[in-house]
């Protein structure tokens, strides 16, 4: 499972040394966050696989990692099994057009990309854990009463 570490400038995909061998990828991922267009959640990632491994490593319904060659840019993919996902679009990146990543911390990841954050790479679970929660006047949902007859 990979880490995911947010500061102000960038996403850093942290990758364990069997990640990075399976995936052929020799350091972690370095995302800028201003590349980043959308992030969605997804309960099978596989769903969202196209192109060919290259270089990667695709055992079908088990694991796919590395590099994907599509039409058009690269997308980077870390999928495991049938596991909750993370599908991030990404505008004007030098080497990846998509990352689909098999993580737990997808809604965290959402939720930290709308925070500001520090200049210190942090996980995105602390991020989420550790920033105050807003609280809105008026957030009581309103009573519904049934019309008299």
């Amino acid at each position: 499972m990979v880490t995911l570490l947010l500061d102000r400038s960038q996403l850093e995909i942290v990758l364990s040394p069997i990640e990075r061998a399976v995936a052929f990828h020799r350091q972690n991922l370095r995302i800028a966050r201003d590349t980043i267009a959308k992030v969605q959640l997804t309960d099978d990632a596989w769903t969202w696989l196209r192109g060919v491994p290259n270089p990667g490593t695709h055992i079908p319904g088990v694991l796919a990692a590395g590099s994907w060659k599509t039409a058009g840019p690269a997308d980077f993919v870390l999928i495991r099994r049938r596991r909750p996902s993370v599908v991030i679009d990404l505008e004007g990146h030098p080497d990846y057009g998509r990352l689909i990543l098999t993580t737990r911390h997808g809604l965290s990841l959402t939720q930290a990309l709308r925070l500001d954050v520090s200049a210190e790479p942090a996980d995105v679970e602390e991020i989420v854990a550790t920033s105050p929660t807003p609280v809105t006047k008026g957030s009581r949902r309103p009573v519904i009463r049934p019309r008299p007859a």
